[in-house]
């Protein structure tokens, strides 16, 4: 497998961002909810790796986007896809996108705003984030990331067991 895509597969660099993103994303949305009802003292043992881990699938998503548009092609369609399944494939993933973006921009927001770095590198109190409108963007956005993941889960599960296309063959498990 190359680097980049063939018509029928994606190549290893789109592959390696989009499995390592969906790790960390999994990871960010337990992590960010068991932060939500938790004590300071949680929170804070919780928050720093949360704030790390949600600026790298951040910079993972500006390099996909920028893979995208400058290195490399996206596989084909699938064949034999109603046009509507196309349609809605393509509203997912764009939705997808500008989610993470969404969630990266006001987590660091809410960071900036609320003065919350010094408390995250362990030197100070905790604010309360909910106090700053960011926070409420970035909650909003996170359970608008979880609809977004069930329907792209749930479609790829779709496609591999009872379409039977391979299609997570595209994405690197088993053969295309």
């Amino acid at each position: 497998m190359g680097l980049k895509s063939t018509s029928d597969r994606y190549g290893s660099v789109a592959i390696a961002i989009h499995w390592v993103s969906a790790l960390a994303i999994i990871a960010l949305l337990i992590s960010g909810t068991i932060a939500a009802g938790a004590p300071v003292a949680t929170k804070l043992s919780i928050l720093p790796v949360h704030a790390v881990m949600g600026s790298l699938v951040f910079l993972l998503t500006v390099l996909r986007l920028a893979w995208w548009v400058w290195g490399d092609r996206r596989p084909s369609p699938l064949p034999n896809q109603a046009a509507w399944q196309e349609l809605t494939a393509k509203a997912v993933h764009g939705l997808l996108y500008v989610s993470v973006l969404v969630l990266g921009i006001s987590g660091i927001a809410t960071i900036a705003l609320s003065g919350a770095l010094p408390a995250l590198l362990g030197h100070g109190t905790l604010p309360d984030f909910m106090l700053y409108p960011p926070r409420i963007v970035h909650g909003l956005s996170s359970k608008l990331m979880i609809a977004l993941l069930a329907l792209h889960i749930g479609a790829a599960l779709y496609h591999q067991f009872i379409r039977r296309d391979r299609l997570l063959g595209r994405m690197g498990i088993g053969r295309a």
